[in-house]
């Protein structure tokens, strides 16, 4: 169970490095059309091997399709538009809003779901990392890092919907969370193909360092992390699980800093401090069931 956690907490903490790598010499909609084919073909072969009945009927594959678009195609090309301005690190900080915007619209979207004084304070605290992580004292000015912020603020909204949007229409289906992720990185992955051509081109030269980095990307942080994140909610339960979402930050600064020479102003890691206080004191004491990839709230 240990291994599983610290195996999923690096794979997903580097992500964010993998897609700085990824945008150097590639479009944003290519990085993450690359992320999610290898993701696709990691799950294909996995549910294959498990011999997974897919999804049958067009009412579920439209719902995958709006899950898709916002749990995987919109957000993965923000991450990937963000950080050609961003550094990884801060990348990572502003993706630990995620559990933040999922309760907000469940808040606002469930009926199940009401507003409790310590999800309200958790909320607070946790937005207000954010504005601590923008150093707001300074004033705003749009600039680069601030734009790219912006992008990760509303891929993590995305992220939020989608979590609720899963819950709603997809929870109650007869299918597995593997195979419900399988139509998903497909259906996600064909909804990219088909814009790409009309975005970007074929680039000329794609360096080994970079399609490693891509292949990485979507086998490991896409594909195999999903089998791990199965696994560990399997053995350890979910609560446990998604504790490995408070981990990521620091991994991702660590490899950030380490791998890349990166550098973070004090405001911005004091900031993730309080996102995260802000999500864990947001957490329901009994957290409804999610439903779908546990790859929705990663980068």
């Amino acid at each position: 169970m240990r291994s599983r956690f610290v195996a999923l907490t690096l794979i997903w903490g580097a992500s964010f490095l993998f897609i700085k790598v990824g945008v150097e010499a590639l479009a944003p909609l290519q990085v993450a059309f690359g992320r999610m084919a290898f993701g696709a073909t990691v799950l294909l072969l996995w549910s294959a091997a498990r011999r997974e009945r897919l999804p049958r009927g067009p009412r579920i594959w439209g719902h995958l399709a709006i899950t898709a678009a916002l749990a995987n195609s919109i957000p993965f090309t923000l991450f990937a538009y963000a950080e050609e301005h961003v550094s990884s690190s801060l990348a990572s900080i502003g993706n630990a809003t995620v559990p933040l915007f999922t309760l907000l619209f469940a808040l606002l979207l469930l009926p199940s779901e009401y507003p409790t004084a310590r999800r309200t304070v958790g909320l607070a605290v946790g937005f207000g990392g954010v504005l601590v992580v923008l150093g707001v004292w300074r004033g705003l000015t749009l600039g680069p890092d601030l734009a790219g912020m912006l992008l990760i603020l509303v891929a993590a909204a995305c992220y939020g919907m989608s979590g609720v949007y899963m819950r709603r229409y997809l929870s109650e289906t007869p299918y597995s969370s593997l195979a419900l992720s399988v139509g998903q990185l497909v259906i996600g992955a064909t909804e990219l193909a088909v814009v790409l051509p009309f975005f970007t081109h074929v680039p000329h030269h794609v360096p080994l360092r970079v399609f490693g980095a891509i292949f990485a990307l979507g086998a490991f942080g896409t594909g195999i992390a999903y089998v791990l994140s199965y696994g560990l909610i399997r053995r350890a339960g979910a609560t446990v699980a998604s504790m490995v979402t408070y981990f990521i930050p620091v991994v991702s600064i660590v490899i950030g800093v380490a791998g890349l020479g990166e550098r973070l102003a004090w405001n911005a890691p004091v900031g993730a401090v309080i996102i995260i206080l802000g999500a864990m004191l947001s957490r329901s004491p009994a957290p409804p069931r999610a439903v779908g990839p546990a790859i929705r709230a990663r980068a």
